[in-house]
């Protein structure tokens, strides 16, 4: 695949980022077009490595080795049907998955592995560019209802399955746009939503029906109904309780989750308007250090905060893949987003001891576990983003056994069932809410197997959907 020689001939490159004096004054996505030429080069770089271990590192299955050669030829509509065969949404994973694939990239065994998510995001561009085919539409109708209740990656990826296989498709959403956290909680500098209105576009062409402001469970539609109303229903409401922080004065004003902080400012910017926890001026504290953190931290500046301190309870990782992390395993090492070289400061090895203030906040206290000082930083703004605890289920009455496994994750059988919730239809579920917080391009894989399963259940028990993934919570 590629150029038998092009890995030796060519270096790693990826796009050059917008100047950061320039892209804090909007909010737009931060990298500067990558020429074909310069993306031939990097598809050369693919080893034709024999084992394509990449392949394995991604849970969707993408046939990389493949789409990379057709990019080096600059066959790119041929590396769209290789890519979009494999991915529903490879414009969201080009621009928002932490790649495990490249972490298994041979390549990466000596050298800086292939570019391989920025060619997946180019094959998507190009794609939608030149009117190449980004969805595979269905022939047939089977007559068969189903209803996905969340439309975050894994439910919109099962949607689209489903709709590929004949079936009448509709969402519920019980937020006012459609999207997840595809919508409200990644920054407008990560996806612009113009790319999600993009791809709900040729969802809504496909056939498949939206209805956002829908609150399934208490308070709104009953599960039940919608049981007796369609012929299966898929549960992918992801795991949005957020884990917050037991320090004395945690409930004083300027504390927030990630999310909420998230949430405001995206709205803000669509709106036009100036966000209810807004940045500008203020001391801003973040509690992460993973992804999350690294969005509230690029919105912060955005904003125009005085300053920005991004705390990590872990230590530094390491630069280099440590030994008990070893190839193709996703090595957990320093990353450095975008956001990062655009201000503030990052420390490491910091436990939150107490928020400080009376009635609203004034400081932090933290020790660094270095050290073993205890230190007080100013702070007016602190953001929590501590990762997620599971799924919301107490008004769809499925938050305790036998409807939840020990993770407070929702419990499935082998076919993505949810075996324990009577009815006249089935309950299926995916993503988040079964494997707990993980990465967009898991949800897209369970939302592809989960319709696969359901498929086969509204058809007998025959399906040629793919099924890349097994449910995570089956052994628990």
């Amino acid at each position: 695949m590629g150029k038998p020689t092009g890995f030796l001939e060519f270096p790693r490159k990826g796009p050059s980022y917008r100047p950061v004096s320039v892209r804090l004054r909007d909010w737009r996505e931060v990298y500067e077009p990558q020429d074909d030429h310069a993306l031939a080069e990097q598809g050369a770089r693919c080893m034709d490595c024999g084992i394509p271990f990449c392949m394995q590192g991604c849970p969707l299955g993408n046939r990389i080795p493949v789409f990379n050669d057709d990019v080096y030829r600059a066959k790119w509509e041929q590396a769209a049907d290789q890519l979009f065969a494999t991915n529903n949404f490879p414009e969201f994973t080009g621009r928002l998955c932490p790649a495990p694939c490249e972490s298994a990239c041979v390549l990466g065994i000596g050298a800086e592995p292939v570019t391989i998510e920025r060619i997946e995001y180019e094959v998507a561009e190009h794609a939608f560019a030149n009117g190449f085919a980004t969805s595979q539409p269905s022939d047939v109708a089977t007559g068969r209802r189903v209803a996905v209740v969340g439309s975050g990656p894994a439910g919109l990826a099962a949607a689209a399955q489903l709709r590929c296989a004949g079936h009448d498709v509709t969402i519920y959403e019980r937020s006012d746009a459609i999207g997840g956290l595809l919508r409200y909680g990644i920054p407008e500098f990560k996806l612009e939503k113009a790319v999600l209105d993009r791809r709900l576009a040729v969802m809504r062409e496909a056939g498949i029906k939206f209805h956002s402001n829908v609150t399934v469970g208490a308070g709104g539609t009953p599960l039940a109904v919608l049981q007796r109303n369609f012929d299966a229903v898929l549960l992918a409401v992801g795991s949005t309780r957020p884990r917050m922080i037991p320090a004395p004065g945690a409930e004083l004003a300027g504390v927030y989750p990630a999310m909420v902080y998230l949430e405001a400012a995206n709205r803000a910017v669509r709106d036009d308007v100036t966000s209810p926890i807004d940045a500008k001026g203020r001391h801003v504290i973040i509690l992460g250090g993973g992804d999350t953190g690294a969005d509230c931290l690029g919105t912060a500046h955005r904003q125009g905060a005085a300053s920005v301190v991004q705390i990590e309870i872990l230590d530094r990782p390491p630069d280099e893949r440590p030994a008990d992390q070893p190839w193709p395993t996703m090595a957990r090492l320093f990353k450095t987003t975008p956001a990062h070289d655009e201000g503030g400061e990052r420390r490491f090895s910091t436990e939150t001891l107490e928020f400080r203030g009376t009635d609203k906040l004034e400081a932090i206290a933290v020790r660094d576990h270095l050290t073993d000082e205890t230190v007080v930083v100013e702070a007016d703004l602190v953001l929590i983003a501590a990762g997620f605890l599971g799924p919301e289920l107490d008004k769809l009455e499925l938050n305790a056994e036998p409807f939840v496994t020990s993770r407070e994750t929702l419990a499935v059988n082998s076919d993505w069932r949810l075996e324990a919730v009577p009815g006249p239809s089935p309950v299926f579920a995916c993503g988040d809410a079964v494997r707990g917080q993980s990465l967009i391009v898991w949800a897209i894989a369970e939302g592809r197997s989960a319709a696969a399963a359901i498929d086969a259940h509204l058809g007998g028990g025959a399906t040629w959907l793919p099924s890349p993934v097994e449910p995570y919570s089956v052994s628990w």
